[in-house]
């Protein structure tokens, strides 16, 4: 018979519910927000590509810099940190404190420390506005693990994570050649296009062999775009 869920931590999140944080024995965790299931520690697969593949082609550069939206259980974290060097510098954007506490506190082994080595800065922000206030060409890789990503119903201009004026503040904020992981539900056939069209070569795992599989994009910077822009004035 399976343990009970045991409740380690809640919060309440403006208009999402209660955000609780529950373990059953000695590394079993899951997130929950109002009746969804966030995550689960026994379940990583996809979180675990999403941050190998985001750094697989920058782990050989002196000094790279990432920027990581969404912490979670910072399974996503600890493969980035896993695939880089000890010159990396990786800032992490997490609208919730308490999650940043519980990966320190009761999650902290379940990632060998992620969140306290010192490579890391988390930043207490929206992702997408610290993404608008960066300089251009300020990182190596964008790799976002949010719990909502694309699908058909997202507004194709003006989403402001995965809509196509977010796209190009994204490729602007990356370096030439530079590397934008999303994790997503299910694949989006739309928001593959908005990539392409903003000028990155992408294209979408699905990582596991079995089970359910969610998806992982991985866009490419091209070295040039046809359709450059600033996303301020389209």
């Amino acid at each position: 018979m399976a343990l009970p869920w045991q409740v380690l931590d809640r919060v309440t999140v403006a208009g999402e519910g209660d955000l609780e944080l529950r373990r059953r024995g000695k590394d079993d965790f899951l997130i929950s927000i109002g009746p969804q299931i966030l995550m689960n520690s026994k379940a990583q697969r996809s979180e675990l590509a999403l941050g190998r593949l985001g750094c697989s082609k920058i782990g050989q550069h002196p000094a790279p810099q990432v920027l990581v939206g969404g912490l979670g259980m910072a399974i996503t974290l600890r493969a980035v940190l896993d695939a880089l060097p000890a010159s990396a510098a990786v800032t992490v954007a997490e609208l919730n404190a308490q999650v940043y506490q519980w990966c320190l506190g009761p999650l902290a082994e379940l990632t060998d420390h992620a969140c306290a080595d010192p490579r890391v800065k988390v930043q207490i922000t929206d992702v997408a506005e610290l993404i608008k206030t960066a300089p251009a060409g300020s990182f190596d890789a964008i790799i976002l693990d949010l719990y909502r990503g694309p699908h058909p119903r997202t507004d194709q201009r003006n989403d402001p994570l995965y809509g196509s004026r977010a796209i190009e503040y994204y490729r602007t904020r990356l370096k030439t050649g530079g590397v934008l992981t999303v994790w997503g539900e299910n694949p989006d056939a739309g928001f593959e296009r908005r990539l392409r069209a903003a000028g990155f070569a992408v294209r979408c795992e699905r990582p596991g062999k079995g089970g359910y599989r969610h998806a992982v994009w991985v866009a490419e910077k091209k070295t040039a775009c046809k359709h450059p822009g600033n996303p301020d004035n389209n």
